[in-house]
């Protein structure tokens, strides 16, 4: 009897343990970075200052939500002269456009901690639809998403004018985000 009244308990309970609501995100732990080719070079980069906006629960992931707006000036793309020319109007034209954001639509679930992230990148005026996928670590301390996906410079106007031929600088930039995060008060 105390077993089946314990089994039950513990049944009953193992959906409330899973409740939990990731909403504060911990910068320093965070990143977001890239990699782009620069006449058949990689050359690695990332951004140094990006805000966080988000609310995950695993046990109803459909009703997640996340925002992420990254401050274009905070560039490392390699090199001081790399990250200059990033500012002009060829480039990024940080002057008109200074942030990227990203807004989600949708989260799926695809087992296995992992999920999809359908959502909307606007980057220098441009609106596209991506679809990320993202692995959900949870953890003691706090819980990381990390998620991948190609972006398409030339389909933001990045990288325009002598810019454009893809020999030069690849229109694919493999980029990287890890998003570690701790349960809201």
């Amino acid at each position: 009897m105390k077993l089946a009244v314990f089994t039950l308990i513990a049944v009953l309970a193992a959906p409330m343990a899973h409740a939990v609501e990731y909403t504060t995100v911990l910068p320093k732990q965070s990143r977001v970075d890239f990699e782009f080719r620069q006449m058949g070079v990689p050359v690695k980069g990332g951004f140094k200052r990006f805000a966080v906006q988000m609310a995950f629960d695993p046990a109803k992931p459909e009703a997640a939500r996340a925002t992420i707006e990254i401050d274009l000036a905070s560039i490392d793309a390699g090199s001081r002269e790399a990250d200059d020319e990033s500012a002009g109007k060829l480039w990024f034209d940080r002057s008109a456009y200074p942030k990227a954001t990203f807004v989600s639509k949708e989260v799926r679930a695809l087992g296995g901690n992992r999920y999809e992230l359908r959502g909307a990148l606007t980057l220098k005026g441009r609106t596209r639809d991506l679809v990320i996928p993202v692995t959900y670590t949870p953890g003691m301390a706090h819980a990381t998403f990390d998620g991948s996906f190609v972006l398409r410079r030339l389909d933001f106007g990045i990288g325009e004018g002598m810019w454009a031929d893809v020999a030069t600088v690849a229109n694919d930039v493999p980029v990287k985000f890890r998003i570690a995060t701790t349960p809201g008060k």
